[in-house]
């Protein structure tokens, strides 16, 4: 027997858990490609904190995936990955942190977004989803303020 009984309800938290997972692993390509490409003295700092973020994110990707196969879900292979985050794009040019900045502060803000839609969702009807999710949350929204630091930083130059 499912844990959510309400099969409509149990679709709509799969499907959010869902995109939120393809959110997560995308960030996690894109965090690596921007910790390799960067060039410079200046985009060092921003490198590390990409390249520490990525286990972060693999976890996270982790979390939602458990949690699909949990709710009954089938967690997707790659056929069924489509890519959205074009501001995290690898710029032109390689010294360009500021264009990474400003990618990953829109990730990290339409992660948020989405995950308060998913606690919503979750509210009244899974509990569990929704305190991970919490807590997910709350890394996002740490990630978020460290990299609109960083942007005070450069655009302050």
């Amino acid at each position: 027997m499912p844990i959510i009984k309400n099969k409509a309800k149990r679709d709509e938290i799969i499907n959010l858990l869902t995109e939120a997972y393809w959110m997560e692993i995308e960030t996690v390509m894109n965090y690596i490609s921007a910790s390799v490409n960067l060039d410079g003295v200046r985009a060092e700092e921003i490198k590390k904190s990409l390249g520490a973020d990525v286990t972060a994110e693999i976890g996270h990707a982790q979390q939602f995936a458990r949690r699909i196969k949990t709710l009954s879900g089938v967690v997707p292979g790659s056929f069924k990955f489509k890519a959205g985050q074009k501001s995290l794009q690898p710029p032109k040019d390689t010294r360009d942190v500021v264009a990474i900045i400003k990618g990953v502060i829109d990730a990290e803000q339409g992660a948020i977004a989405h995950y308060n839609k998913l606690i919503k969702a979750c509210d009244g009807v899974d509990y569990v989803t929704q305190d991970m999710v919490v807590t997910i949350l709350g890394d996002e929204e740490e990630h978020l303020r460290e990299f609109e630091g960083f942007l005070k930083e450069y655009e302050g130059e």
